[in-house]
């Protein structure tokens, strides 16, 4: 039972073969042969160009003022309400910590967020260093927070924003 544990594990070792095919270099691994390809299937191969294929690209839509305010309020609330748990981290410094962190969100939604694939790390770095400069406590637990709850939040906020009919 050892020895075929053994050799599951193991890869295959190449075996030459015993009676060369061609000039083309034979290997023979477990129940597969390899072939090294000749030089007139290589010339067939190449014998004409390759077409260029141009790919679509996807365009992400611009970002939208109206959801980036939206989402900022919204934003800002739920993180007060979950830095304010941790009364002993932030202390009197909450409000002006969600503050900087809304800021650092509100900028990057209204510029760069244009939808689900486009949320980026930046802002949420931008936050931590902007609170350590500011010599704010609890930079890294308020970028966590923010992190976390734009990735369970934004890009569904997103696709209901975008399925309602807006004046």
């Amino acid at each position: 039972m050892a020895s075929v544990c053994n050799s599951v594990l193991r890869p295959p070792a190449a075996v030459p073969a015993k009676h060369p095919i061609s000039n083309a270099s034979v290997f023979r691994f477990a129940s597969l042969i390899l072939r090294a390809p000749t030089f007139s299937l290589i010339a067939k191969t190449f014998s004409r160009p390759p077409k260029a294929i141009l790919s679509q690209k996807y365009v992400y839509p611009d970002p939208i003022p109206e959801f980036a305010a939206a989402e900022t309020q919204k934003f800002k609330a739920e993180l007060r309400k979950k830095l304010s748990k941790e009364k002993g981290i932030f202390g009197e410094d909450l409000q002006t910590v969600v503050d900087v962190c809304a800021e650092i969100f509100s900028e990057f939604l209204h510029k760069d967020y244009g939808g689900p694939g486009t949320l980026l790390i930046e802002p949420f770095t931008d936050m931590m260093v902007a609170l350590k400069e500011k010599n704010l406590p609890g930079a890294p637990v308020a970028a966590r927070a923010s992190l976390l709850w734009a990735q369970n939040y934004v890009d569904q906020d997103w696709e209901d924003w975008n399925s309602k009919p807006h004046e």
